[in-house]
């Protein structure tokens, strides 16, 4: 009886958590992960609710929801140390840090150095990007950090091989959790184009904050190709300008991309929504695209939200070949073209849209690989990884 209690315990032992992240309302990637990460937690450790520690930056004025319990000023190293004392006088039995480049303050984020030396509980880094030259000054700074952590998380194999293989990171520390997706049913999208009135098109499209990175004027050559075939195509371009660049640049990008689509003559193919997406539109929009497209330029990116939000509701997707995508589409589960390409992506959504049986092939492939990314399964990863964590800091077997 006594082991069966034991058993029971451990099975249902709340873990609390703080996580270090940007969040929602900002509009950013890594918000809105931590964001659907912590829900997703929450739900299988209720009791304990998860913290934030929310980094903003200087002139932000923000209306935060509640678990945000304490803001890291992006440039002021004081408020990471006070951070880093908040988290010590706490109960957290776990700090889970987001990483990604620009997100914290000093010479390549290196503010986030003295708060990762100066707290005393289990610190878990989740790598957002890793830079292909682990020599580099921002990549001798991530390993610094990723000294301090007892694990790191990271969203494929290839960065899991990279960090062992170039960064000399040992193997034991590092764990392989898939970027998550929302848990959606596999359908067809005429009846969501039937919605939008748009069942006699041909529709393509990438959700997502609008940078130069993005790499949509490649798109938009193609659909000028694709537009010779299928008069009917539509490219679909959904979501604000990302508000850093919006900052620095107003709108110089979109519009560079509006004058290249009146160059082309494909403004009636091309449709702008400028609007920031929240996610209930955010899976309407995907149920209503025949292509999802990521023509990114960084062959480096490590993750993509976006795309793994593509691949989870069964969409064919079309890519460059940066890191995440030639792991996550490979073994027919999308299509992979080279960079700066656009004949490569007409040709792609021609071949396809002319063979909708291979079409429904690749789909079918990436929606049951994205079984293995719902949140839930995410989430239930994450939890076992606090445990093990836990257990180890604890001296337990």
């Amino acid at each position: 009886m006594a082991d069966l209690e034991k058993i029971l315990t451990e099975k249902t032992k709340e873990i609390r958590s703080i996580y270090v992240s940007s969040y929602i309302p900002r509009r950013c990637g890594i918000a809105t992960f931590t964001k659907d990460l912590t829900n997703a937690i929450n739900l299988l450790n209720p009791h304990v609710l998860a913290e934030i520690m929310a980094v903003v930056r200087p002139e932000e004025i923000t209306a935060y929801p509640w678990e945000v319990k304490f803001k890291i000023v992006q440039d002021d190293l004081d408020s990471y140390l006070r951070a880093a004392d908040y988290i010590n006088k706490s109960c957290t039995d776990v700090v889970v840090l987001e990483h990604e480049f620009g997100l914290f303050g000093g010479h390549y984020g290196e503010y986030i150095i003295p708060f990762s030396e100066t707290i005393k509980k289990p610190l878990i880094i989740t790598l957002h990007t890793v830079l292909d030259d682990p020599n580099s000054e921002p990549a001798i700074i991530l390993k610094r950090l990723v000294d301090k952590a007892a694990a790191v998380i990271v969203m494929t194999e290839n960065i899991s091989k990279k960090l062992v293989n170039e960064y000399l990171i040992p193997g034991e520390k590092i764990v392989t959790i898939p970027h998550g997706t929302p848990d959606l049913p596999l359908g067809p999208s005429a009846p969501f184009k039937r919605k939008r009135r748009l069942s006699n098109r041909l529709v393509l499209g990438n959700i997502n904050l609008i940078t130069p990175g993005r790499g949509l004027e490649y798109a938009l050559e193609a659909v000028s190709i694709i537009a010779k075939k299928y008069p009917e195509v539509l490219y679909l371009i959904i979501g604000q300008t990302h508000p850093v660049y919006l900052k620095e640049h107003g709108e110089l990008y979109r519009n560079s991309l509006k004058k290249l689509a009146r160059k082309l003559r494909i403004s009636k193919n091309v449709r702008f929504v400028n609007q920031y997406i929240t996610l209930e539109q955010l899976i309407d929009w995907l149920k209503t695209l025949d292509f999802y497209i990521t023509p990114y330029l960084d062959p480096q990116q490590s993750s993509s939200g976006a795309l793994a939000y593509a691949i989870g509701a069964g969409k064919c997707c079309i890519s460059t070949p940066y890191v995440y995508a030639k792991e996550t589409l490979a073994n027919n589960r999308g299509i992979l073209i080279p960079f700066k390409d656009p004949n490569a992506i007409a040709s792609s959504v021609i071949e396809l849209w002319g063979n909708p049986e291979k079409k429904k092939t690749i789909e079918k492939n990436a929606y049951d690989y994205g079984r293995l990314m719902t949140w839930t399964n995410v989430a239930m990863q994450y939890l076992s990884l606090f445990k093990a964590v836990i257990k180890n800091k604890n001296g337990e077997n």
